[in-house]
């Protein structure tokens, strides 16, 4: 498949993809879940693969659903757009290597319950995560109502999702949302060295993604 809106690079058992929508920060539509799942498609089939990298192209991580999109759905198609995003994120929480998302800028709303579904999470200090579909009249729509929760625990998840509050890293970090905070300039490589790290190990703990 010829992918338009994901970039993906793969070496020494890594693989790095890039949400690359800038103009529209990187909000996600259905072409970016079509493409999402052909991809995983092909690294279900690498048994060499160890580690995922996922960020965003620009300032943003991922700054939501495509809400330009969105509007025209009607009730039928708005709802089979957030199966469509829900069945995607389930892939990605499970697949049988560790993911890892790589958080550049804004992490809001899509992009927050993107970031969700990997593993763990690390972000620039410039970052910021939120859940803002309270402002629209919605929840979130990817399944960010029951891993949010899991994270943060029920207090922090329902003071995010009602508020629809941007928080700081810093704060995200305090609350366990994100596990490491670095410095804009050093966060791939930063990233990239943990995925070295995990790599390496012949880690009986990816035998957990089945589980």
């Amino acid at each position: 498949m010829e992918y338009n809106i994901l970039k993906f690079d793969y070496s020494d058992n890594i693989g790095v993809v890039t949400i690359s929508r800038p103009k529209a920060l990187n909000a996600l539509n259905t072409n970016f879940f079509k493409e999402m799942n052909a991809l995983l498609d092909e690294l279900e089939k690498n048994e060499d693969i160890r580690v995922l990298l996922i960020t965003g192209e620009g300032k943003a991580f991922v700054a939501g659903a495509d809400i330009a999109e969105m509007s025209g759905f009607d009730s039928k198609q708005g709802h089979e757009f957030s199966i469509f995003g829900q069945k995607t994120f389930d892939r990605i929480e499970n697949l049988p290597f560790v993911s890892i998302a790589v958080i550049n800028g804004f992490a809001l709303g899509g992009g927050m319950e993107l970031s969700m579904s990997c593993d763990f999470r690390i972000a620039s200090t410039k970052a910021k995560m939120g859940q803002p579909e309270v402002n629209l009249g919605l929840i979130p729509g990817y399944a960010g109502t029951q891993r949010l929760p899991r994270l943060v625990g029920m207090g922090n998840a329902m003071y995010i999702m009602v508020t629809g509050e941007m928080i700081p890293a810093q704060r995200a970090y305090d609350m366990g949302l994100v596990q490491k905070v670095v410095e804009p300039d050093e966060l791939m490589n930063e990233a990239m060295s943990i995925a070295k790290t995990i790599a390496k190990k012949e880690n009986l703990l990816l035998d957990r993604l089945n589980m």
